[in-house]
């Protein structure tokens, strides 16, 4: 990471993105995306996908880069251009606790990560917990992020990496997307953006923590993009020629998240404007979902009745069962939530993967599919660039490899826009 962003200062182009999803699928797309180029792949684990607990994906810390480096391996993808990253790393799954007890289960976690060999730890105690104002002041959130950082450090001496590095930031869009529909998005401001830059130096000094212009590479930020259910706020390099500035005059980038569903022009512009590390996760999920469900149109157009899987009736009733991953982010009448249970930007479906029922299902979808010979017809219907692609040899007119193909389409507008070329 440290060498990507040397290079980035150095030439005032070119970035990182950020591959913030745990399916075996995004990944394996990632790898076979990334093994045509010589590029470094950043794969992050977020707090409540991957924690001592096991997380909503059951996995702890070593178990996710093991996870992570047998997709490497099924791909032969080598594993020393992976980097780790842990995403939203504080309190952000403990907020109901005291904040002394979520403090330290926050600890815990960065030992975890640290240990387990994650490189790039993101500081987030924006987060306020049990009995805290709704608000924490920018000098709690400093305060305690060098607390994590000094864990960090302590932890990072038993592996002796010097690959260690941090992203610190108080405006962090709210992990798993936003509840309500959006009317107006935020930009931060200069003034904020010195104070917490500040405010972090000193309480890393304060812990006795040397060389934060080294240690820490980038600032999370808000610079005017995001997305909720059904429209995108487009980047508008306008509103942030003032924070663009500054940062150049510093050793340190901006890190975007909620990029997704941006043009690849955007996310150029981003990335030469110092937004040199792109977040992209429920975009990616958004892709695969769109092939899923596509291919599960195409099967009921070339399947028998008695074959079929039935994938979209039964992963709806999963969604409807089990509503705990969406009832707080989608409010309306049955037929707006039905519509936004499958076709919501938020794509909270990407919770719902590793359920049983819809794997099972999902397996017999593809087992279908392999079976017979897909229409290209049908191909060209619901995959247009999946239907020029097939018919230019460059893939093969097969379930597994339209969907990763889709997924990839999402990928090359990533790389496209963190190019140094």
């Amino acid at each position: 990471m440290k060498e990507t962003i040397r290079k980035h200062k150095d030439t005032g182009k070119g970035g990182i993105y950020s591959i913030c999803s745990a399916h075996p699928t995004i990944i394996e797309a990632a790898f076979l995306f990334e093994s045509k180029t010589d590029n470094k792949i950043l794969i992050e684990a977020t707090s409540n996908q991957v924690n001592q607990f096991g997380g909503y994906t059951g996995m702890k810390p070593t178990d996710f880069i093991g996870f992570v480096k047998n997709i490497a391996k099924k791909t032969h993808f080598d594993e020393n251009r992976i980097i780790f990253g842990g995403d939203h790393l504080g309190p952000n799954c403990w907020v109901n606790d005291p904040p002394e007890i979520a403090m330290k289960k926050s600890l815990e976690l960065i030992k975890q990560y640290v240990e387990a060999g994650f490189t790039k730890i993101h500081l987030d105690a924006s987060m306020p917990c049990y009995g805290e104002p709704a608000v924490l002041s920018p000098e709690i959130i400093a305060q305690r992020a060098a607390q994590m950082c000094k864990q960090a450090e302590l932890s990072n001496k038993k592996i002796n990496s010097n690959k260690l590095c941090y992203i610190i930031g108080t405006e962090v869009p709210i992990p798993g997307g936003e509840a309500n529909d959006l009317q107006s998005i935020h930009v931060s401001k200069l003034e904020d953006i010195k104070n917490t830059i500040d405010l972090h130096i000193k309480e890393f000094n304060h812990q006795g923590i040397d060389d934060f212009d080294d240690k820490v590479i980038g600032v999370v930020v808000h610079p005017g993009v995001e997305f909720d259910h059904s429209k995108v706020f487009e980047y508008n390099n306008n509103e942030t020629k003032a924070i663009s500035e500054f940062i150049k005059s510093t050793p340190w980038v901006y890190e975007a998240h909620s990029t997704d569903y941006q043009t690849k022009e955007k996310l150029k512009q981003l990335v030469n404007d110092s937004f040199a590390i792109l977040k992209v996760g429920p975009g990616l999920t958004f892709a695969y979902r769109e092939a899923i469900i596509s291919l599960a149109m195409i099967e009921d157009f070339i399947i028998p009745e008695n074959k079929k899987s039935q994938f979209i009736p039964i992963l709806k009733n999963q969604l409807l069962n089990n509503p705990k991953y969406w009832d707080k982010y989608y409010k309306g009448n049955f037929d707006t939530i039905n519509q936004q249970l499958f076709f919501s930007l938020s794509d909270r479906i990407r919770y719902y993967w590793t359920d049983e029922i819809i794997n099972n299902a999902l397996s017999k979808l593809l087992m279908n599919l392999n079976n017979v010979e897909i229409p290209l017809s049908l191909v060209s219907q619901f995959f247009p660039n999946q239907y020029q692609l097939i018919k230019a040899h460059a893939i093969n007119n097969t379930a597994e490899e339209i969907i990763i193909s889709k997924v990839q389409d999402v990928l090359s507008d990533y790389s496209y826009g963190c190019a140094y070329e």
